[in-house]
């Protein structure tokens, strides 16, 4: 469910980008007349596009990992965009329409940042001899934030690792090329992949 959720939301987000990007366009070049027209024509489907935007992403945010400070300012930045846009085109002003818009791009930007912030967190693996110990470092670099400390958290659609019956190779299956909303782990070695099998072996004990 959730890598459906997360499919729509990327649609309505592009959506609603390109939707107010063509009234910035209009409104910067004076096609008053046009932009009338457009924003009559569009209303209903501005109106569904918008709901969407929030419905998915409030839904998200209730069903994702632990929250930074940078999203935190991502979602600020998303809430406040969409008043301002409102405003800006109905009274036809090009800083408010353009503050909304550079608000808007701001939140992805942030989201990406964040993205990076985490990758740049990770722990050195290189040094441990035990597969357990490794197995653990690799899963707090790339499974905690998701699926928790005890494999239960449920984040972003995770599945519960404690009581999984996916034998070793489709575990090395998904740890590898990933599932639904999961991406891959294509930077560490077999090695750590076996570990990190080992390791959630743990959480069944």
């Amino acid at each position: 469910m959730y890598s459906n959720i997360l499919l729509t939301h990327k649609i309505v987000v592009t959506l609603f980008l390109l939707q107010y990007l063509i009234k910035f366009v209009l409104l910067v070049a004076n096609k008053k007349e046009a932009l009338a027209k457009y924003t009559k024509a569009t209303r209903i489907a501005e109106m569904i596009i918008s709901v969407a935007f929030l419905v998915t992403g409030i839904w998200m945010l209730v069903n994702w990992a632990p929250i930074s400070t940078l999203i935190m300012i991502k979602l600020v930045c998303v809430f406040v965009s969409i008043p301002v846009a409102i405003i800006g085109f109905k009274k036809g002003s090009k800083p408010l329409a353009a503050l909304a818009l550079v608000l808007i791009f701001a939140s992805y930007g942030l989201a990406e940042v964040n993205k990076k912030k985490k990758a740049g967190g990770k722990v050195d693996t290189s040094t441990s001899a035990d597969p357990i110990t490794t197995g653990k470092l690799v899963y707090q670099n790339s499974c905690i934030n998701c699926h928790g400390a005890d494999g239960k958290l449920g984040g972003s659609g995770a599945k519960d690792l404690s009581v999984t019956v996916l034998t070793i190779d489709q575990q090395r299956e998904i740890i590898r090329n990933g599932k639904s909303a999961m991406p891959g782990n294509k930077d560490i070695t077999d090695e750590q992949v076996r570990a990190v099998i080992l390791y959630v072996g743990t959480f069944r004990h």
